[in-house]
């Protein structure tokens, strides 16, 4: 019985431990199942692993709790994946000037070329690629160009193009061919005029032009500079109805038809020139095209002939061949057309535009700084991933310049002979379907070389090949007993296949899963399977229902500032199970007494008690953190004033009361002051104090609470003359007077200054008045208001 109740508390304290496993949570049934839900789980093939009551998923842990469960390591299943290199050809390295002519696919740019990864889920494997640009790397260009009237000038500057590009370009390669193409527009209504006359002549006036047509290959590539300047020549202006023209049908048939262009697998360069804007998919239907471009080869004697047939190829077509076909496209266009072609730049990766001259006199240097531009960059691309695989890339490029990301799939700036540097993670998060290998291609845009990568999945472990079928160590033979546990058979289920799924809701079986024969199965958080109970999911995977009936959980229990146990514990079985120095029913009550200290390093001042890290004050008057604050307390010294004076001076108040007020402390007397403790002497609180008597003479005591007791020294011998405080009313009077005084003495020297003013003004006014030049009797500017007139008729009688 002692042994059982021993087991039953292991496993609990086992069951209790899982709960955060990810491994465990997971149930997985067989070591297949485990290992693919992380790198950490591990399965252990102990056959005496598991103890009476644990569960067959209980095999999957990480590789650690294994091994503290015994689980022997020797019988723990770990199957990690890696990286094989199955091909690592060293990048070329080579010299223009040197003799020595290899050809295109000896020359090796990328390393290393082929490799195997095998991957287990969610663990990544990682490798380094190196990528490096030779020297002297044969170059294709091909010259489509819009042969539209408005390009006629542009025509005649062609004319000696392929023997000036070919001595241009000696100074890059030394293996480098031409090719060149025109286009105009598809030949129906209402692109072009299909009257008879203007298909013969489509030009307008006395011009001779040609008749209109989709897309011509005129030459394919070739070494021979003169040949091409020869049959450009040759090329006569055609002409079209609208603006735009059809480019892209052009550009489609260029990157498809391989064998007529005469493309080779090495670095490709589709110069499109035009003075106007192109047609795309959709625009077809205004000539009634409608089937969408099939992006095949449809010429026939050079000539594109499905032009009325099929609708021109969308951006994201063309995108997709010329990636598959390798072709760098450098978008020759004059100024007016410059934000369009830009704009359809950032569509098309490896792309660069350059401005044309109305004539086309700047073609060739326009030519090589678009593929100086376009070669001194690297992006790495790579096909399509199989369900569940994820790919990083990490860039380690010129002068150690690290990009992360979408700049981790490029490097800029690249010289000749420069090398840099790929740090490529690859990922699965689950097996395919198939659970076959699967084949995913990396390579640089605008390359043609390309490293090959043969991805494995681990999805089972090497014990699932030693498997027994019908093994009699699964219940009659039910199941196949590998890596230790059993691996039941379809339709049985149980840790060792004893029940069939039709049986498991039978109510033998329900009872089993009823606690103390209750009438709730699996208290109704979980699913009674095979007479045992499997608790449900939560949503929130660390929320989890646990015990043999699903009867505890780790998130009922009290919460505290809204924290489950207050942040300080953890919840089993619907308990709070305290951290260290926590206590409590949400453990938010804390042993620690340090927030309770005061200042005096007393707990709560000697006021209170310390209870769950606040205190709680025994004295109702006293309150704060740690009871240091009474607002109508009188202060220590106040409070103690009147019984020091009535026990060491017979004085005071409480005289006639001192035996039965003030024997709460011990007085001790001293004969100096100076005897009287000190704060740097003591550890405990001491307070000093000043107070005056009944005499008004100042006396002084020091009040301490030692080991609960407390202490009264006071100095009790009667102050000299010099201790008395100052006479406050002579003082005052004195002060009152000498204010008084000086007011007056301002006031009298104000009035002498007044008196010495006017006199001075009355001795100027004086002075004045004797030098004034007219009589004092008659003001000279002074005229009477009274007019008199005589009448000349008036005799005086």
């Amino acid at each position: 019985m002692n042994v059982n109740i021993v087991r039953h508390r292991q496993i609990t304290c086992k069951s209790m431990y899982l709960q955060g496993s990810i491994c465990i949570k997971a149930n997985a049934q067989s070591c297949g199942e485990c290992i693919q839900v992380s790198e950490t789980c591990g399965w252990c093939t102990d056959e005496n692993f598991l103890t009476v009551g644990e569960s067959k998923s209980a095999r999957c842990d990480d590789l650690e709790s294994l091994k503290k469960r015994n689980c022997n390591e020797a019988k723990i299943e770990n199957p990690r994946g890696g990286v094989t290199i199955d091909k690592d050809k060293p990048v070329t390295d080579r010299k223009k000037d040197k003799a020595e002519k290899l050809k295109p696919e000896q020359i090796t740019q990328i390393q290393p070329q082929k490799l195997t990864v095998t991957l287990r889920s969610d663990e990544p494997q990682t490798f380094r690629l190196k990528f490096k640009r030779a020297e002297d790397y044969p170059i294709d260009l091909y010259y489509l160009m819009d042969l539209s009237f408005s390009m006629e000038d542009d025509l005649e500057n062609l004319k000696n193009l392929g023997t000036d590009l070919m001595k241009e370009m000696q100074a890059i390669t030394s293996d480098f061919r031409i090719g060149f193409g025109s286009f105009v527009e598809k030949t129906v209504m209402p692109y072009i005029s299909t009257t008879p006359a203007r298909l013969i002549n489509p030009c307008t006036g006395n011009q001779n032009c040609t008749s209109p047509f989709s897309y011509k290959n005129v030459l394919k590539l070739t070494n021979n500079g003169a040949e091409f300047n020869r049959l450009v020549s040759q090329q006569q202006i055609s002409g079209n109805l609208d603006s735009p023209e059809g480019g892209f049908d052009a550009i489609m048939q260029v990157a498809v038809c391989e064998e007529q262009i005469g493309w080779r697998n090495v670095t490709r360069l589709l110069v499109f020139s035009t003075d106007a804007g192109f047609h795309f998919a959709g625009d077809g239907k205004l000539g009634g095209i409608v089937l969408p471009n099939d992006g095949k080869c449809h010429l026939e004697n050079n000539i594109y002939t499905m032009s009325h047939y099929y609708d021109y190829p969308s951006i994201a077509h063309l995108v997709q061949k010329l990636s598959d076909h390798n072709i760098q496209t450098i978008f020759a266009v004059t100024e007016e057309f410059q934000p369009v072609y830009k704009e359809l730049k950032n569509l098309i990766p490896k792309s660069a535009v350059g401005t044309l001259s109305s004539n086309s006199s700047n073609v060739i240097k326009l030519i090589i700084d678009a593929y100086n531009s376009l070669s001194s960059e690297v992006i790495l691309e790579n096909g399509r991933l199989p369900e569940g695989v994820s790919i990083t890339y990490k860039s380690i490029c010129k002068n150690d310049v690290v990009g992360t990301g979408e700049n981790g799939r490029k490097c800029s700036n690249i010289s000749i002979g420069d090398e840099v540097y790929f740090n490529i993670s690859i990922e699965s998060k689950k097996c395919p379907s198939n659970g076959k290998s699967e084949i995913i291609k990396i390579k640089p845009l605008g390359f043609t070389e390309e490293v090959e990568l043969v991805l494995n999945f681990i999805c089972d472990c090497q014990c699932a090949s030693k498997g027994e079928p019908n093994s009699a160590k699964c219940h009659e033979g039910y199941g196949t007993f590998e890596c230790g546990a059993c691996k039941c058979n379809e339709g049985r289920i149980g840790r060792v296949c004893e029940c069939s799924k039709d049986e498991v809701r039978t109510e033998d079986l329900d009872a089993n899963c009823r606690k103390d024969n209750g009438t709730d199965i699996c208290s109704n958080n979980g699913d009674c399977v095979c007479g045992t109970c499997e608790c449900k999911k939560r949503e929130n995977p660390a929320e989890v229902y646990s015990g043999k009936y699903c009867e505890c959980d780790n998130f009922n229990c009290d919460r505290s500032n809204n924290k489950l146990c207050g942040g300080h514990g953890r919840c089993e079985c619907r308990k709070c199970i305290c951290d260290t120095n926590y206590t409590g029913s949400a453990c938010d009550c804390s042993l620690d007494t340090t927030s309770c200290l005061a200042k005096n390093g007393q707990i709560c001042n000697g006021r209170g008690t310390c209870e769950c890290g606040s205190c709680k004050c025994t004295n109702a008057k006293f309150q704060g953190p740690t009871c240091e604050i009474c607002p109508t307390c009188p202060g220590v010294c106040a409070e103690h004033k009147e019984c020091v004076q009535c026990r060491a001076f017979k004085a005071g108040e409480k005289k006639s009361t001192c035996e039965q007020d003030c024997k709460y402390f011990n007085l001790i007397t001293v004969k100096d002051r100076e005897n009287l403790p000190q704060p740097t002497d003591q550890s405990f609180p001491l307070t000093h104090c000043k107070e005056r008597d009944a005499n008004d003479c100042w006396f002084y005591y020091t009040y301490a609470v030692r080991n609960d007791t407390k202490e009264v020294y006071v100095y009790h011998e009667v102050p000299s003359f010099s201790d008395m405080g100052p006479d406050i009313i002579p003082i005052v009077a004195g002060v009152v007077a000498g204010i008084v005084l000086i007011g007056l003495a301002l006031l009298l020297i104000w009035k002498l200054l007044m008196i010495i003013h006017d006199r001075r003004e009355f001795a100027k006014f004086e002075k004045e008045k004797m030098n004034a030049k007219w009589d004092t009797g008659e003001n000279p500017i002074y005229k009477s208001a009274v007019t008199t007139v005589v009448n000349p008729k008036y005799e005086g009688k």
